[in-house]
């Protein structure tokens, strides 16, 4: 099989998170002091798809190191609805790979209208979203040509992991950023978690998390969609027992994100329930045979799980001769209202 786009943008993730973090050293530094002298009462997220799954790392990562309100915008109140909303206190975080959306840019200007503080987490300096906003700090992910973002996305969340480790002044998480980089290239080398037979019956599943395994869940689903072209759909396990959890008796395929933190034994009695019931549980996590793997901070295995997914499903999109590039009706760059 020759080497997708998609592949190479995804290898070259640990390298592009080593150079931003770097060379993002000193803006993360001014940011952080503008954000501390506006003392925001609420963060507010503003993103679509790849760049709106980020922000529900960012929420977990912002509330449970700084204990300050996160909250994610429907930009369909803004642009369809027409309704300001009153944001003088919160710091406005807009998510966006190329920083040209509509209802992105029409959100920013909204909040800037009401008082709020924006900054802007954009792949491209030049966009019309960093001229907007107050703040700018650059995802450096060097340019995506694939439709399926990978780079970009891990890109985000180290950016965001940058931003809420001077903010909060953790020691942990600056530590384990800086020994991400290394810690990511090791799991490039390691051994697929999924492969072509797991997935090639599959039409349906679920992909269960909690915390911030549920964080990157949405973004495994929305790329089972679009590179494999299989329906999934991502719920937090506790949700998942709410109701939805009658799907198992449908002989339902389920991907577990085992992710070694806060949430795992509670998060594990939910698999565990699954399992009992008839579910086929495929479970992503990261190497421990891998000593540096098995250091890496807890707050990055999502990080981890995420790089060794995209590199496999890209294998088995492959394999069912889907092209991982161009999937069936998408562009690279959406723009919405």
């Amino acid at each position: 099989m020759s080497q997708s786009l998609m592949a190479k943008e995804a290898l070259q993730a640990p390298e592009q998170i080593r150079r931003q973090l770097y060379e993002n050293q000193n803006t993360v530094k001014d940011i952080v002091a503008r954000v501390k002298m506006f003392a925001p009462k609420m963060v507010y997220l503003i993103g679509r798809g790849s760049s709106d799954h980020a922000g529900v790392y960012a929420k977990y990562l912002i509330e449970t190191e700084l204990g300050i309100p996160v909250c994610a915008a429907a930009p369909s109140v803004s642009t369809l609805f027409g309704k300001t909303l009153q944001l003088e206190h919160a710091l406005v975080i807009c998510i966006s790979q190329s920083g040209k959306s509509p209802d992105i840019l029409h959100q920013v200007k909204q909040a800037k209208q009401t008082g709020a503080l924006c900054l802007a987490l954009v792949n491209d300096k030049s966009s019309p979203l960093a001229k907007l906003v107050d703040q700018v700090l650059p995802l450096k992910a060097g340019p995506e040509k694939a439709v399926a973002a990978t780079k970009s996305f891990l890109c985000t969340l180290s950016a965001i992991a940058s931003l809420v480790a001077q903010w909060a002044d953790s020691k942990e998480l600056t530590f384990g950023l800086q020994s991400l980089p290394a810690q990511l290239e090791e799991v490039v080398s390691q051994a697929p978690k999924l492969g072509f037979n797991d997935l090639k019956q599959v039409k349906h599943c679920v992909v269960l998390g909690r915390g911030f395994g549920y964080a990157i869940g949405r973004e495994l689903a929305l790329k089972l969609k679009e590179v494999c072209g299989i329906h999934a759909e991502a719920f937090s396990s506790a949700e998942f027992l709410h109701g939805p959890i009658t799907l198992v008796a449908n002989k339902l395929t389920l991907l577990n994100i085992e992710i070694e933190d806060e949430t795992f034994e509670h998060h594990k009695k939910q698999i565990d329930e699954v399992v009992r019931r008839g579910g086929q549980v495929l479970t992503l996590n990261i190497n421990k045979q891998n000593q540096s793997a098995e250091n890496i901070y807890k707050r990055f295995i999502p990080l981890a799980i995420m790089l060794r997914f995209y590199l496999d499903i890209e294998g088995i999109a492959q394999q069912m001769g889907l092209n991982p590039d161009e999937p069936v009706g998408l562009n690279k760059v959406t723009q919405t209202l």
